[in-house]
């Protein structure tokens, strides 16, 4: 199961490499084997995943609850896919941080990502600097 930490203000922060405070983020993939992937880059890395979920409306949920400093959203899931997560969203929090993570092939629904609010994308299978790179970013930006 997964860590969640949360105060009546928000997710704690902890101290992350550096010493400086980890960025905190909110993982969303179907497939438990990509959320996994996701959450080890970015753990190395010094961020801390504070919560994951398989599908739109569970991200949209855990964004409400956890208000992370990030959110990685795969595009096409059950239920409610990642376009509409980002919107739904982006109606609560207009600053939110979301980086899409799409499959080869799916340019279309990428653009129709960043119009909707997404910062930026990495593509699936992820190479770990790659993945980096766009959370700094993003997170930047």
């Amino acid at each position: 199961m997964v860590a969640e930490k949360a105060s009546a203000g928000g997710p704690d922060k902890t101290k992350g490499k550096e010493g400086r405070m980890a960025p905190t983020v909110l993982i969303v993939d179907d497939a438990l084997f990509m959320r996994m992937m996701i959450r080890d880059i970015l753990s190395k890395d010094g961020f801390e995943v504070i919560g994951e979920a398989e599908n739109g409306v569970e991200a949209v949920e855990r964004y409400k609850e956890m208000r992370p400093d990030l959110v990685t959203m795969d595009i096409v899931m059950p239920e409610m896919d990642g376009i509409e997560a980002v919107r739904q969203i982006m109606k609560i929090d207009p600053n939110a941080k979301i980086l899409m993570c799409s499959a080869m092939g799916q340019q279309p629904l990428v653009v129709e990502a960043l119009e909707a609010g997404a910062k930026d994308f990495i593509i699936k299978p992820f190479q770990p600097s790659k993945v980096i790179e766009a959370v700094e970013k993003a997170l930047k930006g």
